[in-house]
């Protein structure tokens, strides 16, 4: 296993040097023309990464109902198999108790 974590960290280590090698290659000025003659020039890694990251939350966003309504049916199952009786969850399904 411990060949396995170096592998990972190697990994790391190179994708975080190939994208700091892509922005130091991506810092030239670039104009951006929004509506009404609005302009704002800035180094295009910058434009980059503000679009990565809007393009990021959007997909976080877009997963969120799902995520939250497969959580509130895990819960609502886990209270049917307790009111039934069952005490017998696996250990790694049970989840910590609520605040």
């Amino acid at each position: 296993m411990k060949v396995v974590t170096q592998l990972s960290w190697l990994l790391r280590v190179l994708l975080f040097l190939a994208v700091f090698a892509f922005a130091l290659l991506n810092t030239g000025p670039v104009t951006l023309r929004f509506f009404l003659g609005q302009t704002w020039e800035t180094p295009m890694i910058l434009v980059l990464l503000l679009a990565f990251a809007f393009g990021a939350a959007i997909g976080v966003l877009a997963c969120l109902s799902r995520m939250l309504g497969q959580r509130r049916e895990i819960h609502k199952l886990e209270r049917e198999l307790r009111a039934a009786g069952d005490r017998t969850l696996p250990h790694d399904r049970a989840l910590p108790p609520q605040a």
